[in-house]
């Protein structure tokens, strides 16, 4: 790991509670104050307190840099047995991590723990198209590749351009390279692209479309959940018509690598009492998140897939070598 990469630590930390003696636990948020990370930790950490799963309130210290890389190597390089300590993650974290944007760590280097809750993925198209499914659209594409376009938040190679290419190769379409993706800044403007009519389809996240399609300027063709996603119950899900994609921007946590075992189910015990709690349920409301619960084992193992998938995915559209 180069050295300049940790001596920012010591510039990019900005902590924003001070640890003293009556704080048990510290959750690090690898981005200033404010964004997906931060909530993740804080209401995570405060609920964890407020229903009883932690003696203490924990500690949120924000840690911004290199995208959650700043976050990632000071936990793999200084603090790899700290089994008090809890680092906010997302769906963000495993790209990166498949694509190797953390300077040559890997996501076998910590334990993820557990996700509750999710922006959820959608495949969204405008009110006057012709595609009534998600089958209609990628029996097009497959027809005729270039005749279907996508608009995402993300940059080509991104998490909403993977979304699309998964969904394909479920289908059996092996030439994704083919496939049409405009990556525009942010959600707003990839839907804009799509009620003007530039392009056939936009993949993004449900929070991004609430309003346009309560507008009825765009229809959702499916969500990327293992479930229909509550108060959109009529819309079906990719899973329901035949496509086996689960692709979700999920909040939770990992914690580091040299934790013992007994450490690690304590803490995704800990998650899990906050995901059966009514005051998350409410924080999820409230955020626009839906439910995503993998706890312990099951969301290691779920984390360690969604790595190799994006990373052979990246390789074969050239994000990576």
């Amino acid at each position: 790991m180069p050295t300049t990469f940790l001596r920012a630590l010591s510039a990019g930390v900005l902590l924003t509670a001070t640890a003293n003696a009556s704080f048990a636990a510290e959750c690090i948020a690898p981005a200033n104050p404010g964004g997906g990370w931060d909530f993740t930790c804080r209401q995570i950490g405060k609920i964890m307190y407020d229903i009883g799963a932690v003696e203490k309130p924990v500690q949120v210290t924000n840690m911004a840099g290199g995208g959650g890389g700043l976050a990632y190597a000071h936990v793999v390089n200084e603090r790899s047995s700290d089994e008090e300590l809890i680092i906010a993650a997302s769906s963000a974290t495993s790209t990166r991590l498949a694509q190797n944007a953390y300077a040559g760590l890997t996501a076998d280097q910590v334990r993820f723990v557990g996700a509750i809750g999710a922006d959820p993925g959608v495949i969204v198209v405008g009110k006057d198209s012709p595609f009534q499914s998600l089958g209609d659209m990628v029996e097009a594409i497959k027809a005729d590749p270039g005749s279907v376009a996508f608009a995402g938040g993300s940059a080509t190679g991104g998490f909403d351009h993977l979304k699309v290419l998964m969904i394909l190769q479920r289908a059996g379409f092996t030439d994704i390279t083919k496939v049409k993706y405009i990556g525009v800044d942010g959600g707003a403007d990839a839907i804009t692209q799509t009620v003007g009519g530039f392009t056939q389809g936009m993949t993004g996240d449900m929070s991004e479309v609430v309003g346009f399609v309560k507008a009825g300027d765009v229809r959702i063709l499916a969500t990327l959940t293992e479930e229909r996603v509550p108060g959109f119950d009529d819309i079906p899900t990719a899973k329901e018509q035949g496509f086996d994609v689960v692709a979700v921007n999920w909040r939770g946590l990992y914690v580091p690598k040299d934790v013992s075992d007994d450490t690690f189910n304590l803490w995704a015990d800990k998650l899990q009492q906050v995901a059966d709690s009514d005051e998350w349920k409410a924080a999820m409301e409230a955020n626009g998140l839906a439910p995503f619960t993998k706890v312990g084992g099951d969301f290691q193992s779920y984390v360690d897939g969604v790595v190799a998938e994006i990373r052979d995915l990246s390789k074969e559209i050239g994000v990576i070598q």
